[in-house]
């Protein structure tokens, strides 16, 4: 089988603000920094994947606008195959992202545009991309049913399958049962499984839910934890590798999925795709932006060299 990374997701332009605090409602506050990015996180793991390595295509729909060729030109320089559309009466995704000072963590706003319309519909043109994939990703940032239906045309296929369940949904009956692999951070286990995870114990909890409700593999991230990979037959904590100084947290999810999807596509097991992908996230969170911080994976085999037991 091809050794590609299909992804379906979204694109939107980021607009990040780098400020104290968030204002309260009705006050102005006077921001330290802005940046106009690329992001979207099925865009930004397409570049995560990509940028390590793998083969990757991005399925999505686009504006005719300033930040469709901002997306356009992002995924010609980072190596993204698009399976893309352009349409003239909606508009390119946009999200608001504030980033706290002093911790580098963020709060986001998203609004996907015509990336909203994404159906399962459209989906007929892209089947024959999917089927191919070695492994096809997906988040919740277009609507949940076109998802569904994505997972279920790898799952027939027999492509391996990567559930990123963000941001935080309900998701429909039997969904999980089509993840070979579920991505959930801390909130999104509890969303999913109603148990709330604030320590490795608990994460198991969580993912033995997860692992009743069908899917194959949980990999929690934990953020400065690092990640639990727990299946039928392992369970393991990854720890959180020190990379440097960290300057914002907003790409280190995506970098993480990314990765690992580009490990898992070039034949990796999965601890060994987790480490990769953890050791992707560390390097990106050292870095200002999303798209932007995604590392090499020269890079990344760096970091697993000095810093893998």
């Amino acid at each position: 089988m091809a050794k590609m990374v299909v992804i379906l997701g979204i694109f939107v332009a980021d607009t990040t603000y780098r400020a104290s605090r968030l204002p309260k409602m009705g006050e102005t506050l006077i921001g330290e920094h802005f940046h106009l990015t690329p992001g979207g996180k099925g865009s930004n793991q397409a570049v995560a994947a990509a940028q390590a390595g793998a083969d990757t295509h991005f399925i999505t729909k686009l504006g005719k606008d300033d930040f469709a060729e901002m997306a356009l030109g992002l995924w010609q320089h980072k190596g993204v195959t698009p399976a893309v559309t352009q349409h003239q009466d909606s508009y390119t995704g946009a999200a608001f992202v504030f980033i706290e000072a002093d911790s580098g963590n963020n709060a986001i706003i998203v609004s996907p545009g015509v990336a909203t319309t994404i159906s399962p519909d459209d989906l007929v043109q892209h089947q024959g991309l999917i089927e191919s994939a070695a492994i096809f990703v997906t988040q919740l940032e277009q609507p949940v049913d076109t998802a569904f239906q994505a997972l279920k045309i790898a799952r027939q296929a027999g492509v391996t399958t990567l559930l990123n369940p963000a941001p935080a949904a309900s998701l429909p009956e039997g969904m999980l049962a089509l993840c070979d692999f579920i991505t959930p951070n801390e909130t999104e286990s509890e969303g999913l499984t109603g148990i709330k995870v604030t320590s490795i114990d608990s994460a198991r909890a969580a993912a033995d839910a997860l692992l009743a409700q069908g899917a194959g593999t949980a990999l929690i991230t934990l953020g400065e934890n690092g990640a639990l990979l727990h299946s039928q037959t392992q369970s393991i904590h990854i720890p959180a590798i020190n990379s440097g100084n960290v300057i914002e947290t907003t790409g280190a999810g995506d970098a993480f999925n990314g990765g690992f999807a580009a490990a898992i596509s070039d034949g990796m097991n999965p601890l060994d795709a987790a480490w990769f992908g953890t050791a992707a996230s560390s390097i990106s969170v050292t870095r200002a932006g999303t798209a932007a911080s995604m590392p090499s994976r020269e890079e990344i085999l760096a970091v697993l060299a000095a810093h893998r037991p």
